[in-house]
């Protein structure tokens, strides 16, 4: 686990291992969830950065009856 200080501006600066291993970019969107006492970002991919996805997902998972 990593830590990070937040700056007098209440920026962050995401650590330099993190950003190689995500590949992340100046300018890159990231979207800011909070879940009860912590936050998460989520890396946002553009619509073509996402087709195929979801592609090797297994959709033989047992689901709830419908009503």
């Amino acid at each position: 686990m990593t830590a990070l200080k937040i700056l007098p501006r209440f920026q962050v600066v995401i650590p330099k291992a993190i950003r190689k291993r995500l590949k992340l970019k100046p300018g890159q969107q990231l979207q800011i969830v909070e879940l009860g006492d912590r936050i998460e970002f989520l890396i946002m991919k553009n619509i073509k950065e996402a087709r195929g996805y979801l592609k090797e997902m297994d959709t033989a998972i047992a689901r709830e009856d419908r009503i």
